[in-house]
Order: structure tokens, then sequence, then C-alpha cells
């Protein structure tokens, strides 16, 4: 490869995506742009430098869960006897992992269910309901977190200052995987990771997970992105819906469905009645989804914070539209412009925060970002770091907040905390 001519292809390209962005007229475009690529080099980084990792630990929580790893084609123990379970409360052999032969066996039975989803069966009155959850739950961790998902993706090395075998877990992050830009995984699954075996995911000897998470971003999000006052305000409160309980039914837990219903068009429950109370207690806060969403049943377009746009609906939903089922696909995409405009810029302010911090980390020597999920973040560090760490992901934050909204004077904490496994972050 010729390096010169390479370098002027780069900056011709470079110029010229300058050149749209100035066209586009979108405020917010330019630093989109720069959040994006500076997000796609710290998932390139992650991947190559991997989540420290314990097989040892790892095999024992598995053993503990499922029994020892079985042969090739089997259940382990422990999920095997709950197998078992299913097929003597039901009177016949079937596999509890066929959702066909389960809901056929509820049907044979008189139990009449549509589903064998959780929530539907947790009002059902039959002997193998509790049976079938746990082995759901524990089949899912053998399945997705298991040990041939170590094989594939936990990967050794020998560290060459110690002669260590390192363990690392190394999934394939996917930059804006999402509409609204948030990340994916093409395999390794690490946005899913189940708490069973997160105590597996441990520093190597001598150092530190500095683990951190934003507290209520989406909502603290909203109040920034509509300016209302009263909400900007409560944001100063560590925990938000504590702090805004009083004016949202009276409780913590109603305040948050009154604003998640709100972000998301939630209307089951008493969620109709706390949005009414949403509406009145902060109304620019409320109509800065409304609007989002009335935009969206229409076929229109709405932005992010600093200018990612949804995308448009496609011929199929425009067909919808004049049908039957016209007023279900209008609301549907309105549920999602809604929170689009939220969900899309608590990713912007997440890309932000990891662009400063790995420059901030790699600038003083004090570790490497090890794991991001949403908002959620990780640094594996020495021990005698671990403080600096610290202050340096608070720091971070709220440079990011600055960086997104200026003077506004909202707050987003972030929470670090320094542990010896990523179970003990939460």
């Amino acid at each position: 490869m010729d390096g010169p001519a390479e370098l002027t292809r780069l900056q011709a390209a470079w110029l010229d995506q300058r050149r749209r962005t100035a066209n586009a007229a979108i405020p917010g475009l330019g630093t989109l742009l720069a959040a994006e690529s500076a997000g796609a080099l710290v998932a390139a980084e992650m991947g190559r430098t991997g989540v420290p990792f314990d097989r040892e630990v790892h095999d024992r929580l598995l053993r503990d869960l499922l029994g020892p790893r079985p042969s090739k084609g089997l259940r382990p123990r422990k999920l095997q006897a709950l197998a078992d379970k299913v097929t003597e409360a039901f009177g016949h052999q079937l596999n509890p992992d066929s959702t066909k032969q389960v809901l056929a066996a509820f049907h044979a039975a008189g139990v009449d269910v549509k589903t064998t989803h959780a929530w539907e069966l947790h009002s059902v009155d039959h002997p193998a309901v509790e049976a079938l959850k746990v082995n759901r739950e524990h089949a899912r961790v053998c399945g997705a977190s298991g040990w041939n998902w170590a094989d594939a993706w936990v990967h050794d090395a020998v560290d060459r200052e110690t002669g260590r075998t390192a363990s690392r877990f190394r999934p394939v992050y996917i930059v804006g995987g999402a509409d609204t830009g948030r990340w994916g995984t093409d395999g390794g699954g690490a946005l899913q990771l189940p708490h069973s075996v997160r105590e597996a995911i441990r520093p190597d000897p001598g150092w530190k997970l500095v683990a951190a998470d934003a507290a209520q971003l989406e909502p603290r999000l909203l109040a920034a992105i509509s300016g209302d006052r009263a909400m900007i305000a409560a944001t100063a409160a560590d925990d938000l819906y504590t702090e805004l309980a009083p004016r949202l039914g009276g409780e913590r837990g109603k305040a948050k469905i009154a604003l998640i219903s709100a972000m998301y068009g939630g209307t089951a429950g008493d969620a109709r009645q706390l949005v009414q109370l949403m509406r009145d207690r902060f109304p620019a806060a409320f109509e800065r989804v409304e609007s989002a969403a009335r935009t969206g049943e229409k076929g229109g377009l709405v932005r992010t914070w600093l200018g990612r746009t949804v995308p448009a609906p496609s011929e199929r939903w425009w067909r919808q539209l004049n049908s039957e089922d016209g007023v279900k696909s209008s609301a549907s995409r309105g549920r999602f412009t809604r929170n689009f405009i939220v969900q899309g810029t608590a990713a912007e302010w997440a890309l932000v925060l990891l662009a400063l911090l790995r420059r901030e980390l790699h600038e003083q020597g004090l570790g490497e970002l090890v794991f991001f999920l949403h908002d959620e973040v990780m640094v594996h560090c020495p021990a005698e770091h671990a403080a600096a760490v610290s202050a340096a992901i608070e720091r971070c934050a709220e440079q990011a907040t600055r960086t997104l909204f200026g003077d506004v004077p909202v707050r987003i904490p972030l929470r670090p905390k320094a542990v010896d496994s990523y179970a003990q972050a939460k």
C-alpha cells in the first residue's frame, strides 16, 4: 500500500465529510460524527484488550448452577433434573425447551395459555410452572454464557512480563448497531451477560475493575433536551425518582412509572393516570416526547440532540397507514419516535463520555477501558490507580454533559466503584 497516496485519499474523504456536514446545517452533527469515530476506536481497542476473565471461577459457577460439564449433546445434570420434573408434572415425556410441546401439554391438562412467557405463566396454577421457569433461566445461562460460549469467546495469552496466563473475554462490538445509535454485538453477548456468571469477570492480580453506571440517564436527558426547568432542577438529586415522587404519585415507584411511560408511551395499569401527572407537573418535558410521537405517527422525521435522524418509514408502513391496521401502525411508530429522541441522545452522551475517558486514561497512563454497556463503563487498572480512575470517570461524565448541553444545569452523576469482580459492581 502506498502510504502517502493512502493518506491523501483519507484526507480527501475527511474534507468531503466536513463539507457535507456543513451543508447539512444540522447543529451538533459534527460532534456526533467525531463521537462515533471515537466510539469505533474504543470498540476496536476493547475488542483487542478484552475483559479480564477467570476460567476457573466461571467453571465453578456453572457447576454450582448446572452440575458438571456434560458430554456433547447432553444436558448438564441439574438441568436434566429440571427437565425430569417438568415431565413428571405433565405425566408424559416432553422437551421443556420446546414451546410447541409445552403449550400442547398445558392445553391437554386443561390450561388455556397462549404463550410460555413468564408473565403469562405467573398466574397459572400447575405443578410444572416453577420447574419450567427455573429450567428456562438455567438453560439460558448454559446456552448463552456456558462452557461452549467460553470456548468460543474467552481467549488465553501468556503475559510477556510475568509469564502468567491471562484469560480475556473478547466480544465483537457493533458501534451504532441500533437505529438510536446504541451499540450491539456480533457474537459474545457482551450486552447480555447474566448476573450468574459476572463473578468470573475479575481483574488481574494487583489490579482492580472500576465500574460506573449513570443513574437514571434517560429521564435526566429528557430534562435537558426539553429545557423543563422544574425537571432540570430535580436532576441535582442523586435519585431522580425519589426527588420527583412528591409530584408524581407520592411514591418512588410511581414516579419511575410516570417517567418511563412518558418516554416509552406506556398506558397499562396506573401509567395513564401517572402520565397525566407528568403532563401537569412537567409540561415542557411531556410536550417534548409527545411532539416526537405526533411527528412519528404522521410519518415525519425526528432527530436526537446532536442530529441523528430517525429512519424514514418504509413503503409498507405507508400502505398500512391507509389500511385497517393504520391506527396500530401509526401508534407504533409514534412510540418509536417518542423514545428515539431520548434513547438516541443517551447513546450520544455515552459516546462523548467514552471519547473523553479514553483520552484521559491514555494521557495519564491510568488503565484501559475494557467494557461498555449503554450507560455503564468498566476500566481495568492497577489497584493504586483506582481512586484516580474513579475521579477521571466522574470528571469525564461532567465534561460529556457540558459538551452536549453547555450551561444547562442538568446533572448526570456516574457512580464509580472499585471492585474485585463484576458481580460486586451493583
